[in-house]
């Protein structure tokens, strides 16, 4: 994947990167500088956002890392907020998570070419390794904090939104209704075929023109899970929704 376009030149927002000890070679950074469709006015930056703790200088990119993880989240959650106007903080949240996981960052270093300039030692470089992993997303991560403190947010979030677009479009279509995905979940082998999810109404609040329905999901060998909304079927998708995500914290059985 290539993200096109050029955002502009750089904002010269101050920072304190340590840059001058960060070294790279120049047409490598030249070329991602292309790929992320930003040129930097101080290339150091982007060489400090590629320098990985394993070469032993003094100069990583954690703290940039540190930095590109909240831009990264909060660009993604304007985005989500834009495309969709009515969805509710419940609904947002598993959207934001799957979008900014270590997992993605990954993989849109690799499809970016972030992966391919990072510098990192020898051990580092094992491709099956589970280092490997949080490495390019972290890299990834810090490159996006490069992007803001050179170019503004303008820079990092036109970025974001070129090299997340295929998988904003992937996330979006897979988050399904979330009755239906517990129901799958629940009765294949990924959820230990736990069998059909009980929904119980357990309260009823509000005045009659605006009432709120409390509603509880449960199955075997998990926690019980609860859910509200202006209707009981709002309600019960609440209680899906929350009952899948601590699936998600809780090992297989």
């Amino acid at each position: 994947m290539r993200v096109s376009g050029k955002s502009g030149s750089g904002r010269g927002r101050s920072a304190t990167t340590g840059s001058s000890q960060a070294s790279s070679d120049p047409s490598v950074l030249k070329a991602l500088e292309a790929r992320l469709g930003h040129t930097f006015s101080d290339p150091d930056r982007l060489a400090v956002a590629l320098t990985h703790a394993s070469l032993g200088g003094e100069v990583t990119y954690e703290r940039m890392e540190f930095l590109g993880d909240r831009v990264l989240g909060l660009l993604i959650a304007e985005i989500l907020l834009e495309r969709d106007t009515q969805a509710s903080e419940g609904a947002l949240a598993p959207r934001l998570n799957a979008l900014v996981r270590k997992e993605t960052c990954a993989r849109v270093a690799r499809e970016t070419g972030i992966a391919e300039a990072v510098r990192v030692s020898g051990s580092e470089r094992d491709p099956a390794g589970p280092k490997t992993e949080n490495v390019l997303a972290d890299a990834c991560e810090a490159v996006i904090a490069a992007l803001y403190l050179d170019g503004g947010l303008g820079a990092a979030r036109h970025f974001v939104r070129e090299a997340w677009h295929g998988i904003l479009q992937e996330v979006q279509a897979d988050m399904r209704d979330p009755k239906t995905l517990l129901q799958e979940w629940s009765q294949g082998r990924e959820g230990g075929a736990r069998g059909t999810p009980v929904y119980t109404m357990t309260g009823r609040s509000g005045p009659d023109h605006a009432p709120v329905f409390t509603v509880e999901v449960s199955l075997p060998g998990l926690p019980v899970a609860q859910g509200r909304g202006r209707s009981k079927r709002e309600a019960e998708q609440d209680a899906a929704r929350a009952l899948l995500a601590s699936t998600a914290k809780k090992p297989q059985t």
